[in-house]
């Protein structure tokens, strides 16, 4: 993982995620982060789950249409507004965020080599705090 810093869009992976995002339809552009956290959700807990950063990177579009969420400024997200996304990609998202957190998770392992496993938790622990609160429906 190309990192500059510790922002969920830090990253080289996420950056590239960003312009996926700006690529899709606007119509498309919640099954773009559905599939990414899907995948996420999905890996079994002794697989191991690599190029987590994308999925890092869409629960966070989705958190910041949550209230109390942050709003997505850096330029390394996507461009463009993302449109209103449904409620249901809220749980999806903490389900992906728990997976990420856990044992064979890519990005958890390449933090911890960093030093910085307990400072990207936290930014972890911030957006799933976000996605909980709000309304799933």
């Amino acid at each position: 993982m190309g990192a500059w810093d510790i922002g969920h869009f830090d990253n080289d992976t996420a950056a590239d995620f960003g312009g996926r995002v700006d690529d899709a339809e606007p119509e498309k552009k919640a099954d773009v982060l559905r599939a990414v956290l899907t995948a996420a959700a999905d890996t079994a807990p002794d697989e191991y789950l690599d190029e987590g950063e994308e999925a890092v990177a869409a629960a966070a579009l989705v958190a910041a249409q949550c209230p109390g969420g942050e709003p997505i400024t850096t330029a390394y997200g996507p461009k463009d507004p993302v449109p209103p996304l449904p409620a249901d990609l809220r749980p999806l998202a903490v389900r992906a965020l728990d997976r990420l957190t856990g044992a064979d998770a890519e990005p958890l392992v390449l933090w911890a080599e960093a030093g910085a496993e307990k400072e990207w938790l936290a930014g972890i622990a911030a957006l799933r705090a976000v996605l909980v609160a709000a309304p799933a429906e």
